[in-house]
């Protein structure tokens, strides 16, 4: 299952972008934009993301920078990741560009946060912890230009304390994690909610896949985490060879940390997990 090369069509919200974005640009890849002032070849946050995505722009279908890192920095972060975006919307508009900031409250809170990742900073989707249950999610599930992506089987290390939970009884089996997914496809109304699903759980990711054929599924994790690009491709795809956005963060914008050379190697490192995908859809075939 190769990726095909097509030209854009029409879309309406952003599960449809980013097929759209898969075959246009023939990728799967997801580039994190996590800056860390202390491995950042260049101070200036802004300009660092700006050469990370001149160079990378025609090898990714999305984009997606973690909120908490810009936080961190104060309002000089805030307004580098408002600088951020307006780049990514001028230079990549195609890519479907994804607000990484993992929210989850009442709904009167949840609306806030919507209209402050859609209105405010304009992102095409989120993603959101689903731990407060449905009115948590409607407030960026109710318009059908945006999303969700929900947070299901992590990559860390830790997440079995939780995600592995059996469920047994009123009419609920098997794990948290699955249940989780379960929801997500039951708020999937407006075929505008995905789920996030790392890649070092390939067994997880292929089981998920099964249960959920048509969901876009967020896979974090390989790169600097360590998952298996060729495992979790194949585990994650949907039948149609795409569906998925297989992300990584400090492997690409890391890649080199040496102001002549970052923004080259972020290209080279994105080119090399690009190939890792396609090779391992070729050998589906």
């Amino acid at each position: 299952m190769a990726l095909t090369f097509e030209r854009l069509l029409p879309m309406t919200g952003w599960v449809e972008k980013l097929d759209a974005a898969a075959r246009s640009s023939g990728s799967l890849v997801c580039i994190g934009l996590d800056p860390d002032p202390r491995r950042m070849a260049v101070s200036d946050v802004a300009e660092f993301n700006r050469a990370i995505i001149d160079a990378t722009s025609d090898l990714v279908c999305a984009y997606k920078p973690q909120l908490a890192f810009y936080e961190a920095l104060g309002l000089d972060g805030l307004r580098a990741l408002e600088k951020t975006i307006s780049h990514i919307k001028n230079i990549a508009p195609d890519a479907v560009l994804i607000g990484d900031c993992k929210r989850g409250d009442i709904g009167s809170t949840a609306s806030a946060y919507a209209k402050a990742m859609f209105d405010v900073w304009d992102f095409d989707t989120v993603t959101l912890h689903p731990y407060l249950g449905v009115e948590s999610v409607e407030p960026f599930t109710e318009r059908a230009d945006r999303g969700a992506i929900i947070v299901c089987r992590t990559s860390n290390p830790g997440a079995a304390e939780l995600q592995d939970l059996k469920l047994v009884g009123d009419g609920v089996e098997g794990t948290l994690y699955e249940h989780t997914a379960r929801l997500a496809s039951k708020w999937n109304t407006g075929g505008n909610v995905g789920i996030v699903v790392g890649a070092t759980y390939p067994a997880e990711l292929a089981t998920l896949r099964g249960q959920h054929p048509d969901m876009p599924i967020l896979i974090p994790g390989v790169g600097a985490q360590g998952g298996d690009v060729e495992a979790a491709t194949r585990a994650g795809v949907n039948s149609d060879g795409r569906g998925v956005m297989i992300s990584s963060s400090r492997g690409i914008i890391f890649a080199s940390e040496e102001a002549g050379t970052y923004a080259g190697s972020a290209r080279s490192a994105a080119e090399t997990l690009r190939d890792e995908i396609n090779e391992a859809l070729e050998g589906q075939n």
